[in-house]
């Protein structure tokens, strides 16, 4: 229940980010890395519960690690574009 209740809280913050952030996005740009990083946290968070449910279960291992490493990717992306936002 506490990774759906995640997955919603999280959902409902990019989005509402997304949407403020496209209407006028020079003056909110600083949105932009947040929702990198809470997608990156929400994978690494989804991929690490799903990883310790996978017990015996090569597929659903393999699928959880590729979603951890999603995360991994967002979260590089999400300090690039911080620091793309810091040296403007």
């Amino acid at each position: 229940m506490a990774l759906d209740t995640l997955h919603i809280v999280i959902g409902i913050a990019v989005v509402v980010m997304a949407a403020i952030s496209f209407v006028n996005p020079e003056e909110y740009m600083f949105f932009f890395p947040v929702i990198f990083f809470l997608a990156a946290v929400l994978n690494l968070v989804t991929g690490k519960y799903r990883l310790k449910h996978s017990v015996r279960n090569h597929k659903k291992e393999a699928a959880a690690i590729l979603q951890m490493i999603f995360g991994i990717i967002l979260l590089a992306l999400a300090a690039v574009s911080a620091v793309s936002i810091w040296w403007r």
